[in-house]
């Protein structure tokens, strides 16, 4: 079994369970990001929503990325890390009127707008202000990403964007709102994508909506098609940098940018996930009627993706070179759901053995919650452990 490289020596003195994020993997990461997308008029912003530890956002910062944030917090936080607002967009179906003004305040690059409700809203509060709102139209282009029901976003059913029906009525609107400017089109069908045909038919709707706008005379500064590039969580030792290479050529040979229009992504998980892992240590083996469960001091409170989404993580025990077993792999909480996987094949484990479950970069310790009056676990990364 293929093992991650960990520095086990420093981990004896950390309180379980924690987060260990290796920056070496993450910067790899970032290098072919910024290989892809140099000289070109693709632009890269973060999706806040992944990961905010400080010393990841600060590497992300470093490498000149901007920020997709969905929450005024993340908009603060993206500051904080020291990124331009000039590179923040801010989306999400429900902007409380604090976040708008705060968006409006920073002068940040894009709002991307989900509604005719919400356009009025940001019409009204930039005039307060003397100012005019730069927006982007999220449209719902009903294209399925062949992903998780949770995480798909991009049909007609889903509670995010503005339906293909409603586009004209939205753009017919347009000159009554006096301190808005139209910038641009946003799109974001789903997460977790490894189908690259959910992205080529994402270009096909795209040119086809160029067309109209172009018919009403409006002139598109910016493209905007989400994120959503998937991971291998199966093989994260064989496989740490996602294939950004053929995610990227899927637009460049698919989609038809007009002359001097910048195309922008929102990429999240496909940044951070595999940097990251989630350090539990071995409570107790105990032996059931039929099986064995190896019962971590980590839980769903720490993790939660294989509680909420049947999610799987590939898991290493670090302390054992041991033939394999089968394990049930379970948390302290007081509840059934709380399992990371079942019949999971670990190297022979006994208490006090440190499990690593990986690609736990994106969506792990953002997530993490104090249910059971848990005590959220810390995060640590290579550079503060060398």
């Amino acid at each position: 079994m293929i093992k991650g490289k960990f520095p086990l020596d420093k981990f004896k003195d950390i309180q379980t369970p924690f987060y260990y994020y290796d920056l070496d993997t993450l910067r790899a990461s970032l290098n072919v990001i910024n290989q892809q997308t140099q000289n070109s008029n693709f632009h890269v912003h973060y999706a806040m929503k992944a990961n905010v530890n400080p010393s990841v956002l600060a590497v992300i910062k470093d490498a000149g990325l901007g920020a997709d944030c969905v929450s005024g917090g993340e908009v603060e936080a993206a500051i904080k890390a020291g990124i331009s607002p000039s590179k923040v967009v801010f989306a999400g179906v429900g902007k409380a009127d604090w976040e708008i003004n705060l968006g409006l305040d920073n002068d940040i690059f894009c709002f991307n707008v989900e509604s005719i409700p919400e356009l009025e809203v940001i019409n009204e509060l930039a005039a307060a202000k003397g100012k005019t709102a730069k927006v982007a139209l999220r449209i719902n282009p009903n294209v399925d990403a062949n992903t998780h029901h949770y995480i798909t976003t991009g049909l007609s059913e889903n509670k995010f964007g503005i339906n293909l029906s409603e586009l004209e009525q939205v753009i017919d609107i347009f000159p009554a709102l006096a301190n808005i400017k139209l910038i641009g089109i946003h799109f974001h069908i789903g997460s977790q994508i490894t189908d690259m045909s959910g992205f080529q038919d994402l270009c096909i709707k795209v040119n086809e909506l160029q067309e109209l706008f172009l018919s009403k005379n409006i002139n598109l500064e910016h493209v905007n098609v989400g994120g959503g590039l998937g991971i291998n969580y199966e093989h994260p030792n064989h496989f740490p940098i996602p294939d950004f290479d053929t995610y990227f050529k899927v637009f460049r040979d698919h989609l038809n940018l007009l002359p001097g229009q910048t195309l922008h992504f929102e990429l999240g998980r496909a940044v951070v996930a595999q940097c990251g892992s989630l350090i539990s240590k071995v409570l107790y083996i105990k032996h059931g009627t039929s099986k064995k469960f190896a019962i971590l001091d980590a839980g769903f409170t720490d993790l939660i993706r294989p509680a909420l989404y049947q999610a799987y993580h590939y898991m290493e025990n670090l302390n054992s070179e041991l033939p394999a077993e089968a394990y049930d792999v379970v948390g302290p909480i007081c509840e059934s759901s709380d399992t990371f996987a079942k019949g999971f094949m670990l190297n022979q484990t006994k208490r006090g053995d440190l499990i690593a479950i990986r690609s736990a970069g994106a969506y792990g310790e953002i997530m993490a919650s104090q249910y059971n009056l848990r005590k959220l676990p810390k995060g640590y990364t290579s550079d503060d452990l060398k």
